[in-house]
């Protein structure tokens, strides 16, 4: 776990210390703002996917999120994590990884979704 999680959170800190991480994050904003969460909070998404969820709070821990953000990002990561490994799994027993990965990528939109909708009511957050 240290051999991904250590490297990776200094390579986050470093491109965030140079600017990096808010520029690309600037590409991914309209997509994430449609949860509320900052650009930056892609790069997380895509080592949670990619990874494991170890990468992914190794990305999400030097950015500045609020708490909420932080959880949110965490219910939407549980749903949908690991989505590479996991479906290759689903389809090596039979079952249809493509579309299991697909279901659990919308379950964690609508959960993103409904979370946002949460804070901006201000039933929590």
């Amino acid at each position: 776990m240290i051999k991904f999680v250590l490297p990776l959170y200094i390579v986050v800190d470093l491109c965030k210390a140079y600017g990096l991480l808010d520029s690309l994050g600037t590409w991914c904003a309209p997509f994430m703002g449609l949860f509320g969460l900052p650009g930056a909070t892609a790069f997380a998404f895509i080592a949670g996917s990619l990874i494991n969820l170890y990468a992914a709070i190794a990305v999400l821990a030097p950015l500045d999120l609020t708490p909420w953000q932080v959880t949110q990002c965490g219910v939407m990561m549980g749903i949908a994590h690991n989505l590479v490994l996991e479906g290759g799994v689903l389809s090596s027993t039979g079952a249809r990884g493509g579309v299991l990965t697909l279901c659990r990528i919308l379950l964690a939109a609508i959960a993103g979704w409904l979370m946002m909708g949460m804070q901006v009511l201000g039933v929590a957050g």
